[in-house]
């Protein structure tokens, strides 16, 4: 069944360059996958993701459809200030606290051009640990080294905590947000929404592994951060003809890799078999 359509008020696709158009697409998709796997709140939470023909300009959803209603056409462009550059629907707003988050990333990270932030039950519940994200499953080895945390400070709402957010993100690519939820940044939209899912996997086995009360096995330092490195590792090239290539770099950054790149098509073409709709 198509998702409800959002009336457009200004025409997107023929006023908007080719390349804004396909990363409006890319947004959309990763919109709907973030539905599809169960990582969304109702209406709140956002994914921006920075414009390549100038890096001062971000796509975010407008405030009040669902991520399963998301389209190329209805996300609102703001710039670095937060000004909105272009509304297609004039009646939805974005929320201010997209901006704050947002907004402060993308003006610090030259690197990053996604940015996805969630409230999902098992990051929230992670993010109330004193411990953290604990390396007791191989995917949560992942981020032993890749990880930031930053405490709650209330709603976001408030500009002077942009700084704070940008210092303890630091050049990570995965924060946990205190008593509040997850948050990670990527190169791209594909690379970002593998993070999330995978960040989110080893929260929810930490849950899980935690709820049965038992004595944990954990490996050692230099096991878990081996595991570490060659998790992160992974850069994709392309080869003579033009094909993905992946091959493994040690000690690459976290979200600096080849991740997310290579399941992309099939994820977008698992979306234009339920609902193509997101690509309008």
């Amino acid at each position: 069944m198509n998702a409800p359509v959002i009336d457009i008020v200004t025409p997107v696709r023929d006023t908007v360059s080719a390349n804004e158009w396909a990363t409006r697409v890319n947004l959309a998709a990763c919109y709907r996958l973030m539905h599809e796997f169960g990582m969304t709140e109702l209406i709140s939470n956002h994914i921006t993701a920075r414009l390549p023909e100038n890096a001062n300009h971000f796509l975010v959803n407008p405030y009040g459809p669902l991520y399963n209603q998301m389209t190329a056409s209805c996300l609102i462009k703001l710039d670095i200030d937060g000004n909105v550059l272009l509304n297609p629907n004039r009646e939805l707003k974005h929320s201010p606290s997209g901006y704050v988050i947002h907004g402060a990333i993308h003006a610090a990270r030259h690197d990053v051009d996604c940015v996805i932030h969630t409230h999902t039950l098992a990051g929230m519940a992670v993010s109330a640990m004193k411990c953290g994200l604990l390396p007791i499953a191989q995917i949560s080895m992942r981020w032993s080294k890749g990880v930031s945390y930053h405490d709650y400070e209330s709603i976001a709402s408030n500009v002077d905590e942009q700084q704070r957010l940008v210092a303890d993100l630091g050049e990570n690519n995965a924060m946990i947000l205190r008593n509040h939820g997850l948050l990670v940044c990527a190169p791209s939209i594909p690379q970002a929404f593998n993070l999330i899912y995978w960040l989110e996997q080893a929260c929810k086995i930490q849950i899980d592994i935690l709820s049965c009360n038992r004595p944990l096995h954990v490996p050692s330092k230099d096991v878990v951060e081996g595991t570490s490195d060659a998790l992160s590792g992974m850069e994709i090239t392309l080869d003579n003809e033009g094909s993905t290539n992946p091959h493994v770099q040690s000690g690459a950054r976290t979200g600096q890799t080849g991740y997310g790149l290579l399941e992309w098509p099939a994820l977008r073409r698992r979306l234009d078999r339920l609902d193509p709709s997101y690509a309008d």
